[in-house]
């Protein structure tokens, strides 16, 4: 294999390439930055008496959102607190999405990781080291995550804030996908038929006598439909999965595999399906 010379550049104090001409690089590809199968909401999203944020990403399947801060240079206490001061105002803008905080810059010191570090745990944020290289004539750039969110357990589903009530009215208005959820209704009920479905603001989950028990979750959209299973991962369950060709989605850290499904997936591959749901009600305990 051929060794090719890279030679490194301080984007900082460079005449010609600025923090424009890096966040045009990132919106043409977002996922180059290593977060997943991500896609640009918008540039330059303007924030109430908050100034700009420089990119708002999501992913592909729209669960998740990051708001993205560019910094040339050393990282500094501004960029931080603006990080956070924009993931703060857009989680609550948008409380019906995931959202994480990034902080991408090219020089994150030492002591401002462990500042950065302070806030995770309370504040889901990412560091990512970016570093701007020459091979052959080309400028190439590096995204190294340096610090990722702190994994979090399960979060108590009696006190999930996401579990807003709703009730099957809800939903009607809001998807043309809810008939999905009762045919795979009766998979859940033949493992035990006390279950009931649960009608949350943001997705539909299950209760055994009026507990939430969402070994499974529904998540009905206005023209797809995302079904969630609550399974450690394993080469068995993906092997089912891909056996399948069922459209897999990102593993979600709080523990579920994550399929999108049709109603021709429902027709052709309801043994495979009823397998999943057989898997994560036996490993939920249930």
């Amino acid at each position: 294999m051929e060794y090719v010379k890279a030679d490194p550049i301080v984007l900082k104090a460079h005449p010609q390439l600025n923090e424009k001409w890096v966040q045009e690089r990132i919106a043409d590809d977002p996922t180059i930055l290593g977060l997943g199968d991500v896609v640009l909401r918008q540039k330059e999203r303007t924030q109430p008496r908050a100034g700009r944020l420089d990119l708002l990403l999501q992913d592909a399947d729209g669960a998740r959102r990051y708001e993205v801060e560019l910094q040339l240079g050393q990282s500094d206490e501004a960029h931080i607190i603006r990080t956070i001061e924009y993931w703060d105002i857009e989680r609550r803008r948008y409380p019906q999405y995931d959202h994480v905080a990034v902080l991408v810059a090219e020089d994150i010191t030492t002591r401002f990781l462990n500042v950065i570090g302070l806030f995770n745990g309370q504040i889901p944020l990412i560091a990512i080291q970016m570093n701007a290289v020459v091979v052959d004539g080309k400028i190439a750039l590096v995204f190294t995550k340096v610090l990722d969110e702190f994994s979090r357990g399960l979060v108590d589903e009696d006190e999930d804030a996401a579990a807003a009530p709703a009730d099957r009215a809800y939903w009607e208005a809001k998807s043309n996908t809810l008939t999905l959820v009762d045919r795979l209704l009766p998979f859940v009920q033949a493992l035990d038929p006390s279950l009931k479905l649960k009608y949350n603001k943001f997705y539909i989950g299950l209760a055994k006598d009026d507990r939430p028990n969402n070994f499974i979750q529904f998540r009905p959209q206005k023209r797809s439909f995302v079904l969630e299973f609550r399974l450690n991962r394993s080469a068995d369950v993906e092997a089912i999965i891909n056996d399948a060709n069922l459209e897999s989605l990102e593993y979600s850290r709080w523990g579920y595999y994550r399929v999108r499904l049709t109603v021709e997936d429902l027709e052709k591959n309801k043994d495979a399906l009823e397998s999943l749901v057989k898997m994560a009600f036996e490993e939920s305990g249930s």
